[in-house]
């Protein structure tokens, strides 16, 4: 499949994202339990819309002095689509780690640490997923209408509150793991295994990140397709992609205190994958420009938050972990 992305790029890329993880880790406090404050979620935020925008920046200039203008225009658009689109998508992951951490009495500053791996987890299992995703489409094109087609479900399901609504003890994944595997009663503190008795035990925490895992695996199936909807460059589907992962546990703590306010944004969310599956149905017979997409992504995600904002939320009874 063609791509503006060369080897020198790919690996420059992959590089750029191994070393912002091992900073994350070892050196930006990953190793330290600690509450996320506001200000804090608010900075890093920050931090990486600018360097997602810088690297679309960057882009476009390589772009326009090797490929031309009109190819550069349209590839870094792509990006930019691409990229809010998945941040909008990636919202719904925000939810559920809430129900998560909540449902199992995680600690804010046991938080930070779960959502690191999680986040690495997050992004080797895309990069699987886009280049499989990538290879597939090059050999059956026919895959796309397949894909339009789940979304469209997926997005339809979404919008009549069917999705994502099951409480947490009736995940199959969790009770397996309380029937096969040995887990503590209680957290160890940051963590994931104990030894009692010579024998490995799992903590909460450690069910946590795996339940974070699982859960962003389920995402991307939505999520994963809906890029292809926007290009099928393999460089741009991955990079729009990471970007938008990599910001996602920063915009978690942001959205922490605030989520419950933007209760339609489900519905935003499930509105614009149904367009996205809409754009792939009908691509054959008419081809929606991208800047008409980036518009009405932008559109629904900022009027379903702005409903939130002026519209009163119903009453929900809690479902805590039995």
């Amino acid at each position: 499949m063609q791509s503006v992305g060369t080897w020198w790029m790919w690996t420059g890329f992959f590089g750029f994202v191994l070393v912002m993880i091992l900073l994350d880790l070892f050196a930006f406090g990953g190793r330290r339990a600690h509450r996320v404050s506001m200000r804090e979620a608010a900075g890093w935020s920050l931090v990486w819309i600018a360097v997602a925008a810088l690297f679309g920046g960057l882009l476009w200039f390589w772009l326009d002095a090797e490929q031309g203008r009109e190819i550069a225009n349209a590839r870094t658009l792509e990006y930019a689509t691409g990229y809010l689109m998945e941040k909008a998508l990636a919202v719904d992951n925000v939810f559920v780690w809430l129900m998560l951490f909540s449902a199992f009495a995680v600690p804010a500053e046991y938080q930070r640490r779960v959502l690191i791996y999680g986040v690495f987890g997050a992004i080797v299992m895309r990069t699987g997923m886009i280049l499989a995703g990538a290879w597939l489409i090059e050999r059956f094109h026919w895959l796309l209408y397949l894909f339009g087609a789940f979304l469209l479900f997926t997005g339809v399901r979404m919008l009549l509150g069917s999705a994502h609504e099951s409480r947490i003890e009736d995940n199959r994944v969790l009770r397996w793991m309380r029937g096969h595997l040995r887990i503590t009663e209680q957290l160890q503190g940051e963590r994931f295994l104990v030894v009692r008795d010579g024998l490995r035990w799992l903590t909460p925490l450690a069910v946590v990140l795996l339940l974070v895992e699982v859960s962003d695996l389920i995402f991307a199936v939505d999520s994963v397709p809906a890029i292809f909807a926007i290009t099928t460059d393999p460089f741009i589907v991955l990079t729009s992609n990471i970007f938008a992962i990599l910001g996602l546990r920063a915009m978690y703590f942001l959205l922490a205190g605030v989520a419950d306010r933007f209760w339609l944004l489900k519905y935003g969310l499930a509105l614009v994958l149904m367009f996205v599956g809409i754009k792939m149905l009908i691509v054959e017979w008419f081809k929606i420009p991208t800047l008409v997409s980036l518009a009405v992504v932008a559109a629904l995600v900022a009027g379903s938050m702005l409903l939130s904002l002026k519209l009163t939320p119903p009453v929900k009874e809690p479902t805590p972990v039995g």
